[in-house]
């Protein structure tokens, strides 16, 4: 059954992602790799919201599974940030590539803290 959870959330993340940074790039344009940026924070927002709303019982595992473990790990990207990262650094924009780092991390940092006092306030 658990499996089945995590099969679920990643059928409905993995789209989100290709669909999400494609509306971004149509927006945007793809000099800043700005749609993995989005589900990175969106991912580790939500991921935050769970894990913190299981920590006191206002979620039970299985939304873990399928939120959490299925969901944010198809929506969310560290292979694609790192690649996007290295294209930035090679074609000459390495302060691109400083700036894609840092803002990813502190982002997604801040975003997963948030997510996680939100969720812990569920419980109480």
């Amino acid at each position: 059954m658990n499996w089945l959870l995590v099969l679920v959330g990643g059928a409905v993340g993995a789209p989100l992602r290709y669909l999400t940074d494609r509306a971004v790039r149509a927006r945007y344009g793809a000099g800043f790799p700005a749609g993995t940026l989005v589900v990175n924070a969106a991912g580790s927002l939500l991921l935050g919201l769970v894990t913190g709303a299981v920590a006191v019982g206002a979620a039970s595992g299985a939304v873990h599974l399928l939120v959490g473990t299925g969901l944010c790990g198809a929506l969310t990207t560290y292979s694609t940030f790192s690649w996007e990262t290295l294209r930035l650094a090679e074609t000459g924009r390495r302060l691109f590539a400083a700036a894609n780092v840092a803002v990813s991390v502190l982002v997604a940092l801040g975003a997963v803290t948030a997510g996680a006092l939100l969720g812990r306030a569920l419980g109480g």
